[in-house]
């Protein structure tokens, strides 16, 4: 038989007449006479309320007993998902992350997988039964629990798939696939039948919220058949793989957008070697993510150096920044706030010149002023006011035509 691995997140496990509709949806495919592993996600808004009630006590709880408190969201969702399961005559059990063999990093709540040892849930579908798995959560080498951040579940289904040797990995979502862009914002947004690793990877990193960056990272890695699929309607989805064969004529293929993006600047009286190793290291060593960067040096002026971060980090970056002054050698640091990034991802940007040319051209046009910039073969990221991001990522959308279908 084959072996599948379905993930629903929060939505689709939201309210117990949902988790009953999951189950006869896996009963469904059981009877197909597939081997199942499904992995979970916290009921609903379960984590961001479990987030308020540390909040209530402290605007600076302790990481590890967040992971403690988190975990338990996945815990809820897979032990009353078995019991609906068994109640249909469908052999079930429940695995949080660390009994499912889900090693990790000791970095808590922004874990990484280091290890998933797929023999003890091999066993139990060895058993015919249907292995529940927590998403988001695993233990560390020094027996700590872990989380794995926002859209770890993701990770943890892909994760699993590998392990296990699944013949595909499903994410059900609230959705029925990707997107060329969030249609919730661009209204003409198409849905893709298929999409290359490398272009989710980027539209995942630069704030497409369908899929974790690292369970495409996963899927890339592991070739592992990673499909989008909705929770509620019986439809095929987008599926995700190493080459498209399917509307290669596009250039651009995707739009994305992010909000709370913060501009942090560092100033200094004159520049010396190694100051941006020194600070990018220092910044990694505190697992705060820098994304954009811009270093500026004018005869004349200030040497100075723009990077861009999630308005989240802001705080923890000040503070290490401000810890470290002395040693990383620059006199001033200034933050803005109030911007987003929107982005075009297309893997056939690689063989096609003047496709940034068009982007600016397009957002100058639109009166929409870009702060910073940043490239890659497949994509280009701009910075603009955050009142700009759903007109940038509309017009954008427009220009490269990607509501028509090809």
């Amino acid at each position: 038989m084959s072996k599948i691995v379905m993930k629903f997140g929060g939505t689709s496990v939201g309210t117990l007449d949902k988790i009953t509709n999951v189950a006869k949806r896996i009963q469904n495919e059981k009877e197909k006479g597939h081997d199942i592993v499904v992995v979970v996600s916290a009921m609903g808004k379960t984590t961001d309320d479990l987030n308020l009630l540390a909040s209530k006590i402290t605007d600076s709880p302790v990481k590890r007993e967040m992971d403690m408190l988190l975990s338990t969201g996945e815990q809820v969702t897979m032990s009353l998902l078995a019991i609906q399961l068994n109640s249909l005559g469908v052999e079930a059990l429940s695995l949080t992350g660390w009994q499912a063999g889900i090693q990790t990093d000791d970095v808590h709540r922004n874990a990484k997988i280091s290890q998933l040892d797929g023999n003890k849930i091999n066993e139990f579908l060895e058993g015919n039964k249907v292995v529940i798995v927590a998403g988001f959560q695993g233990i560390s080498l020094t027996g700590e629990i872990t989380t794995l951040g926002r859209g770890g579940s993701d990770t943890t289904a892909v994760a699993v798939a590998a392990a296990i040797d699944a013949e595909i990995c499903d994410i059900y979502t609230d959705v029925d696939g990707i997107y060329t862009s969030d249609p919730r914002y661009v209204l003409d947004a198409r849905k893709l039948e298929q999409l290359e690793y490398d272009e989710m990877l980027e539209l995942a990193n630069l704030g497409a919220g369908v899929l974790h960056p690292r369970a495409v990272e996963f899927a890339k890695n592991y070739k592992i058949p990673l499909r989008v699929r909705s929770s509620y309607e019986e439809t095929e989805g987008t599926i995700l793989k190493e080459e498209v064969d399917v509307e290669n004529n596009l250039v651009v293929r995707g739009v994305a957008f992010e909000s709370d993006i913060v501009r942090l600047t560092i100033e200094y009286e004159v520049p010396f070697n190694g100051s941006l190793a020194s600070i990018f290291t220092t910044l990694a060593n505190n697992n705060i993510d820098v994304d954009i960067i811009v270093q500026s040096i004018v005869e004349g002026m200030k040497p100075t150096v723009s990077f861009s971060i999630k308005k989240e980090s802001l705080s923890e970056a000040i503070e290490v920044l401000e810890t470290n002054k002395k040693t990383l050698g620059f006199t001033f640091a200034d933050f803005e706030v109030g911007l987003a990034k929107v982005s075009i991802v297309g893997s056939g940007m690689v063989s096609n010149p003047g496709v940034a040319a068009q982007m600016f051209d397009r957002l100058s046009k639109e009166n929409i002023p870009v702060k910073m910039v940043s490239t890659s073969e497949i994509k280009v990221s701009v910075v603009v006011p955050q009142g700009n991001m759903i007109q940038a990522a509309n017009a954008l959308h427009n220009e490269f035509e990607l509501a028509i279908s090809r």
